[in-house]
């Protein structure tokens, strides 16, 4: 299912497609802009986003085989909540 999907099955829900559009499009960019401001996003009976910081670390570069260092990033991770899969 992409974002065009979630379009489509919110817009059987609202009167036209654009409603939808815009209604999907505002809640990813909620979520977005909350995950950028350092804050944890919690969808009940969904699961929770959260920023995490990865450390620097070392790593290769699989062309050469020499050794890299690869900077500090961050990345959002997912946990599902119990009742989303079962």
């Amino acid at each position: 299912m992409n974002r065009l999907d979630i379009i489509k099955a919110v817009a059987k829900v609202l009167t036209t497609k654009g409603e939808a559009a815009k209604a999907v499009e505002t809640t990813f960019d909620t979520i977005r802009g909350a995950l950028n401001d350092g804050h944890k996003v919690v969808i009940s009976n969904f699961g929770t986003f959260r920023v995490k910081q990865r450390k620097e670390r070392q790593g290769r570069n699989p062309k050469t085989g020499q050794q890299v260092m690869v900077p500090p990033r961050k990345g959002v991770r997912f946990k599902a909540s119990k009742n989303l899969l079962g």
